[in-house]
């Protein structure tokens, strides 16, 4: 049934939805979320980006967290949830897009990254950033946050 789905999406003219991944950076002391403001809007986003050639899903989420936040840690390898969005093209279009986010325990986050000058971050609790995002799957994927137990830090990561 999904292949004749998309087969018929195609024909009508419908692409389907290109993939990025994305980091959710969550403090494992307390809790928090890290957002970030996007380079073009500014509105409050998760670091996230195109598949990256020779890195895992997970991997490249981890990358994308460096480049746009300056975080560091332990990223899931397991996905956290999905979400779509449209994402603005300068021709004037916009193409669906397929967030594949993972969670990623920021161990450090540095003052100097590729895109410190570009963006703005802030720490908020899951509900808060629920509350700043724009995307409903994201909200989502945020408040699911409140009932995942964080890292026991007695135990060695």
């Amino acid at each position: 049934m999904k292949l004749w789905r998309r087969s018929l999406q195609m024909l009508l003219g419908r692409r389907p939805a290109a993939m990025q991944v994305g980091a959710i950076c969550r403090d494992p002391v307390s809790g928090q979320v890290l957002l970030i403001t996007s380079r073009d809007t500014g509105r409050w986003v998760i670091p996230k980006g195109w598949p990256m050639e020779g890195r895992t899903l997970a991997g490249a989420a981890a990358q994308e967290a460096w480049e746009e936040a300056g975080v560091r840690g332990r990223i899931a390898d397991q996905e956290l949830g999905r979400y779509h969005y449209d994402k603005a093209q300068e021709q004037g279009f916009s193409v669906p897009v397929e967030v594949r986010v993972f969670l990623l325990f920021v161990d450090s986050r540095a003052a100097n990254f590729p895109e410190a000058d570009q963006r703005h971050a802030r720490w908020f609790t899951p509900a808060e950033a629920s509350d700043q995002v724009a995307e409903a799957g994201l909200k989502r994927i945020l408040i699911s946050l409140e009932d995942l137990p964080l890292p026991d830090p007695s135990r060695p990561a």
